[in-house]
């Protein structure tokens, strides 16, 4: 089976090459405009806004894994997420037809929900907060209908995932996990909100398993329960790296509120990214904690999520693993 693996260089992409290559019956090759640090051979670079590089690469009658996306939180000009996001599931939609395409796995995001009430279901009320979320949810919209046209002969799953973490990534998690690990880590207000995360590894499992899926249109959000408390994550931090549990300094929502908006205004003048702002405050103080019904297809996450926790943090901030690659994401 030929499996053709769009924004494959990244952070899940690699997860999931590497599984896919653990069998023999995937012919597997990778698109992106970066090249990837662990599967060279199998590269090709390209763009997701050039049909003509799509056309080179998507193989006929291949599966179709879409992981491609500007997804940063200062992307500018911000048409950028909508030229790659939706133009980019666009262009794949048009070489899909032309190569007789069957099944296309498209990950998404549950920022498609914007701030949503606790335990959002897949049916959950569409209301993204930010350009992102909506050039997500505008490219689900293309890929609909394009499995619409031949409902009883083409696949078509959107996975929204939650914040992905996991070894080698350096994204909003880690940092998180660098404080706590510090020892000099501060609670903004009270830590009794949810999150709910997913790992890596889970995450790969997931889109492998659903390659297998029969026709339709399918929509799972992805989270790896249960759904920790921040004071809960920052204790089992600590626990794992034998530090006390107690979280010793907590700082009032209203006043990390705004230093966020001082940083804004700063980053406004200077042009300048910094890692605090007013929006990553009020996200981080947040419930962001969804369901899902990917367990009702009988899927089951090869690791718990305790487990996930305790070997991400182990990995990296404990044992040693010399210059391997890292990726870079919010």
């Amino acid at each position: 089976m030929q499996v053709s693996v769009i924004g494959g260089s990244g952070f899940i992409g690699t997860r999931l090459v590497r599984r896919l290559t653990r069998h023999n019956n995937y012919q597997i090759k990778i698109f992106d405009k970066n090249p990837s640090k662990v599967y060279s051979k199998i590269c090709t670079l390209g763009d997701v806004r050039s049909d003509d590089h799509l056309r080179k690469f998507i193989s006929e009658e291949s599966v179709v894994i879409n992981l491609a996306a500007e997804h940063q939180d200062n992307v500018r000009p911000l048409n950028l997420y909508y030229d790659v996001n939706v133009g980019g599931a666009r262009n794949i939609c048009m070489v899909a037809r032309e190569k007789r395409v069957k099944k296309i796995i498209f990950t998404s995001s549950v920022a498609v929900y914007g701030f949503a009430p606790v335990g959002t279901d897949e049916h959950g009320c569409i209301a993204p907060f930010n350009d992102y979320g909506r050039s997500k949810y505008d490219a689900e919209q293309i890929f609909k209908v394009w499995q619409a046209e031949a409902p009883d002969e083409r696949t078509l799953v959107i996975i929204r995932p939650t914040v992905v973490f996991g070894e080698q990534n350096r994204g909003n998690v880690y940092n998180l996990l660098r404080q706590i690990s510090s020892g000099k880590f501060v609670m903004v207000g009270h830590g009794n909100n949810r999150k709910s995360i997913a790992y890596v590894e889970n995450v790969a499992a997931f889109i492998e398993y659903c390659i297998g899926l029969n026709p339709s249109a399918y929509i799972f959000n992805y989270i790896d329960k249960p759904d920790f408390t921040m004071n809960n994550l920052v204790g089992n931090v600590n626990n794992i790296l034998g530090q006390k549990e107690r979280i010793s300094f907590r700082l009032p929502f209203f006043i990390a509120h705004l230093i966020g908006k001082i940083f804004d205004l700063a980053a406004a003048l200077t042009g300048r990214r910094f890692a605090i702002s007013s929006i990553r405050v009020k996200k981080f103080c947040a419930n962001s904690v969804y369901d899902t019904n990917s367990d009702m297809m009988g899927f089951v996450p090869p690791i718990s999520l305790q487990k996930a926790l305790e070997k991400t943090v182990l990995h990296e901030f404990v044992e040693q693993h010399g210059d391997e690659p890292l990726y870079f994401s919010e």
